[in-house]
């Protein structure tokens, strides 16, 4: 009988052992986590402007525009694709990484002979932390006046 009262303590002070050790090793993995987290190396796009208006234009004039941004991360931003809603906008971009500080920009060309109003999506592709990035141009194409009897 003795043996019996003495195994209960035992008992007791091992499972409280156990319980403990567990806590403090699931302690450490949560912190290790989190202190991971903090030194993870990651780009960030900061964008001058993530919309461009090109307002009225005219057709057939000009429909280049360029979104300009800074790296504010804590690693190099590599662009692995741009793309766009329609196959009236033409994105051209650098494949050279953007160190942290550095200005990138991605150029864009609307196709200005389609009339009227327009509303378009660009969408980047890269590492940055943001994950996909969605940049917007929209603007109107009116009419053009002039004709060609006009330019003889």
């Amino acid at each position: 009988m003795t043996s019996l009262f003495n195994f209960k303590p035992q008992r007791t002070i091992l499972a409280t052992s156990t319980i403990l050790f567990l806590l403090a090793l699931f302690a450490s993995f949560t912190c290790s986590a989190q202190d991971q987290a903090k030194l993870t190396k990651s780009g960030k796009f900061s964008f001058d402007t993530e919309e461009i208006n090109y307002g009225n234009l005219q057709q057939n004039s000009n429909g280049d525009r360029v979104f300009i941004f800074t790296n504010t991360g804590n690693a190099p931003i590599v662009i692995s694709q741009v793309k766009t809603s329609c196959g009236c906008t033409v994105p051209t971009y650098s494949k050279l990484p953007v160190l942290p500080g550095e200005k990138g920009e991605i150029k864009v060309q609307y196709d200005t002979n389609r009339l009227g109003a327009f509303n378009k999506t660009i969408t980047i592709i890269s590492n940055a932390t943001d994950g996909n990035k969605i940049l917007r141009i929209k603007g109107n194409v009116l009419k053009s006046n002039h004709n060609i009897s006009d330019t003889k």
